[in-house]
């Protein structure tokens, strides 16, 4: 018990110096990360404790944050101003694997080919929690924002697809009846989409409906849309599909049904979001970091640092080549990619699958990723953001650099 009384006043202490703290180089998930290290090493929680709430509790943050960042994309703002996120979800994300698995070939030799491509994919989606500085700084110009916000929130729901079917792949070839597990993962990739655009669309319509006929308000459609992206996720899994795709999609299609109509959508994920995400911040650095640590090999840590300083940002500077961004932009976009919460959990997903000894490299190499990428990033999130937004407002002062508004009133 002590060690859950622990973690509460520590998030209380958190929220009343949060807004100060923002603005230096401590981030949230560097601390939770830090406290979940320091509460497993003193033995102060658990490690049965820690193992236990991790799966459910990551597994309810991703859902609710993948169904509300989906929820959130105006796609008719997306194809009149939105070039640079669409670029980099279209070229970006798949050039980001792509280069990736290259890289990786050299660093496993060992390993097959689709082994590394699915190392690749899970390392390829982006957390904007790990760059919040960055995102919520209004001193950076609108559109900057708009770009990492809109690429964040869409980038692991797309590349979950991908990495499923690297994972199906990989299983197969380790399997005596690889047929059995390509159907599998074909099923999960498949039957996801499926239930959550239905759920997504009908929910989005019954929403409507409800607010025309004034039989609700916001406070009960943010009870309803939680329970939304729970139906997708479970409905999913109930008939053998993916329930995270699910809720991404139901997410999109109920985004769209809306169109801005549900503020809950907006608000959550900088309110009851924010404590979510820091439990299971906390919760991986418990469970999994002090061991995933003990197993770090130069390989692992030479792989992690070239997708973070290389990868990446050669991936978007080449998405962004032929559009308007400045050198400083694409620079800025490539480096502000950190890895988080999606990458810690799609590589617990899909480890139960693979062969013992693959899965645990794999789940050692993500969980080091994540908090190498949440100190390389956290530390120079809030000093980038400053040394970007004045070169870009001395640069072009114009409306579409405009400080004041928010990411997410802009893309309403």
């Amino acid at each position: 018990m002590i060690d859950f009384f622990g973690l509460c006043i520590v998030i209380a202490s958190y929220a009343l110096v949060a807004k100060r703290l923002s603005s230096t180089i401590i981030t949230a998930p560097m601390i939770f990360l830090g406290l979940g290290v320091l509460f497993s090493i003193t033995g102060t929680m658990a490690h049965e404790t820690s193992h236990a709430l991790l799966h459910p509790v990551a597994e309810v943050t991703l859902v609710i944050l993948l169904f509300n960042d989906a929820a959130q994309t105006d796609f008719a703002a997306l194809r009149q101003r939105f070039v640079w996120p669409m670029r980099m979800l279209v070229i970006g994300l798949p050039l980001a694997i792509l280069l990736g698995t290259l890289a990786g070939t050299v660093f496993f030799p060992e390993w097959s080919f689709v082994a590394v491509a699915l190392m690749a994919a899970i390392l390829a989606p982006t957390d904007a929690a790990l760059g919040q500085a960055v995102v919520s700084n209004e001193a950076v110009p609108i559109r900057p924002r708009r770009a990492l916000t809109v690429e964040s929130g869409l980038n692991d729901g797309l590349a979950l697809p991908i990495i499923l079917f690297f994972a199906a792949l990989a299983a197969a070839t380790e399997a005596q009846d690889g047929a059995v597990w390509l159907v599998f993962g074909a099923k999960q990739i498949l039957l996801g989409p499926l239930v959550g655009g239905i759920i997504g669309y009908i929910g989005g319509r019954a929403f409507l409906y409800a607010k025309s006929a004034e039989t609700t308000s916001e406070v009960y459609e943010g009870i309803g849309a939680l329970a939304l992206a729970g139906a997708a996720y479970l409905g999913a899994i109930v008939i053998g599909g993916n329930g995270f795709i699910s809720a991404f999609v139901a997410g999109l299609a109920f985004g769209v049904v809306i169109k801005g109509a549900c503020k809950f959508v907006y608000e959550f994920t900088e309110s009851e979001g924010q404590l979510l995400t820091w439990a299971a911040f906390f919760l991986l650095g418990a469970a999994l970091v002090p061991e995933a640590v003990a197993h770090l090999t130069w390989p692992m840590l030479g792989f992690i640092l070239l997708s973070l300083f290389v990868v990446r940002p050669l991936a978007i500077w080449i998405s962004l080549i032929g559009t308007d961004a400045q050198t400083v932009t694409k620079l800025f976009f490539g480096w502000f990619g950190p890895r988080g919460l999606a990458t810690a959990l799609f590589a617990l997903l899909v480890v139960e699958n693979l062969p013992h000894a693959l899965g645990e490299d794999i789940l050692h190499l993500a969980i080091n990723a994540v908090w190498i990428s949440a100190l390389a990033h956290g530390i120079t999130a809030a000093p980038g953001a400053r040394w970007y937004a004045a070169i870009t407002n001395r640069m072009a002062p114009s409306a579409e650099t405009s400080p004041i508004t928010r990411p997410s009133e802009e893309a309403q």
